[in-house]
């Protein structure tokens, strides 16, 4: 491998590195299609009813999903959903959470972790991250408990999973119901258990750039009966259905269509065959990638803690940027001149979105941080998650991985535009 180490940089008139787009990552094969067209010639694309009636639990290709899934990560329960965001919310609704509660979440993370909690006019309350696997520190969960803590959400985040054992002692300690977003994570492991199904309900995105997808979409995870009976009412008109079913407990039985069809259904059941393979092979790369990158100074790569796997939704890295002199943002620009797309300087900090810097999300007064079921002020300003802030603002570099379908030769590529930009350092101050 050459490192074009005596090369100007691309940035400053040299020659790229890497001259070709890399391939779009793709897991939809033949499997899908076939798959696909034998559930539109069936001429059932769902078979949902919003009423009690066999039909309420979907149609086969939905509930044969849900049952491979169930078999697959080794729970009771597997619950599809139309997106994991619907996934999140149905979540925070089964749990019994209520108005004015309190629910811990990371800042680093998509919007909708928080969002959901919100949506039951529930109280984010922001908690900071593990600086090795940007997961929830669970000494923060600790010191951000209140009297109105109902509920942990922890995200595992980048494909690695949150401290299990730490977060479920602190619930159990404070009588607290865990939830677990696995979006970016399916196929990980912690001590021995798929990420996502060691809290009291979990699960997985489908989204199209997730390591399998079905377009849009989601499942759910949980061995609660409780939890997943309730699970399944949101996800279909709860409100019309209590009744003939005999539901004595209607909090948060207002219920949505957050159903999944029978095409995405049936794509799904070909992509969980697949699931094992493509996480091998995005371990296989990036694995590579830490070979040729952790001989860098002022670099650290990916941190997988003991008895931990990591799937690489993205390949997270960390710059020191006081030992490198020179910005972040600079070292972005003068690496994607060299043709490394996919990278993300910075993630986002949702407590630092403009809802709630203003507090304001239903309607124009506040609601429902400035109503009578806020019991105490929340902090959302800036400083409460230093090591978030700081990750966001200045040291963290992402490499979207979820893009790209990487070849050794590519991941070569890759690394070899980081050592030229590395050798180059001093032409960058």
């Amino acid at each position: 491998m050459t490192t074009q180490n005596g090369n100007r940089l691309a940035l400053h008139g040299g020659s790229k590195v890497i001259e070709r787009a890399f391939k779009r990552y793709n897991p939809i094969g033949q499997e899908e299609l076939d798959a696909a067209k034998q559930v539109i010639e069936s001429g059932i694309l769902s078979q949902f009813i919003g009423a009690w009636d066999p039909d309420f639990f979907g149609g086969p290709k939905v509930k044969e999903f849900e049952r491979k899934c169930e078999k697959y990560f080794g729970v009771k329960h597997a619950i599809t959903v139309n997106s994991w965001t619907s996934g999140l919310i149905a979540a925070v609704g089964a749990i019994g959470i209520e108005p004015g509660d309190e629910v811990i979440v990371p800042p680093f993370t998509m919007c909708a972790s928080a969002t959901a909690i919100l949506h039951w006019n529930a109280i984010p309350v922001f908690a900071d991250i593990e600086p090795e696997t940007f997961c929830l520190d669970p000494k923060s969960v600790e010191a951000n408990i209140s009297p109105y803590t109902k509920a942990i959400m922890a995200v595992d985040i980048f494909g690695h999973s949150a401290d299990m054992d730490a977060l479920m002692a602190i619930a159990a300690k404070h009588n607290l119901k865990v939830i677990t977003d696995t979006a970016q994570a399916p196929g990980a492991f912690y001590k021995g258990k798929y990420a996502g199904t060691l809290s009291h309900v979990g699960g997985y995105s489908l989204n199209y750039h997730k390591h399998i997808h079905t377009g849009e979409g989601g499942v759910l995870v949980t061995d609660d009966d409780e939890i997943a009976d309730r699970l399944r009412l949101i996800r279909n008109h709860a409100e019309a259905v209590v009744g003939d079913k005999g539901v004595t407990n209607l909090s948060n039985m207002i219920g949505y269509n957050f159903r999944l069809g029978e095409i995405e259904c049936a794509i799904g059941m070909a992509q969980l065959d697949k699931l094992e393979r493509l996480v091998k092979e995005r371990q296989d790369v990036a694995d590579r990638l830490t070979q040729g990158l952790v001989s860098l100074p002022g670099l650290r790569v990916p941190v997988v803690k003991p008895d931990c796997t990591h799937s690489y939704y993205v390949y997270s890295m960390v710059l020191d940027i006081p030992y490198l002199g020179v910005s972040r943002a600079k070292l972005a620009e003068a690496l994607t001149a060299e043709g490394v797309t996919g990278l993300a300087p910075g993630y986002v900090n949702v407590h630092l979105l403009p809802m709630y810097q203003q507090k304001m999300a239903y309607g124009s007064r506040g609601f429902p941080w400035t109503s009578e079921l806020c019991q105490r002020e929340i902090d959302y300003s800036k400083g409460i998650c230093p090591v978030a802030e700081e990750l966001h603002e200045s040291s963290y570099l992402g490499f979207a991985m979820c893009l790209h379908d990487l070849s050794k030769d590519d991941v070569d590529l890759i690394i070899a535009a980081f050592r030229k930009v590395w050798a180059n350092l001093e032409a960058l101050k």
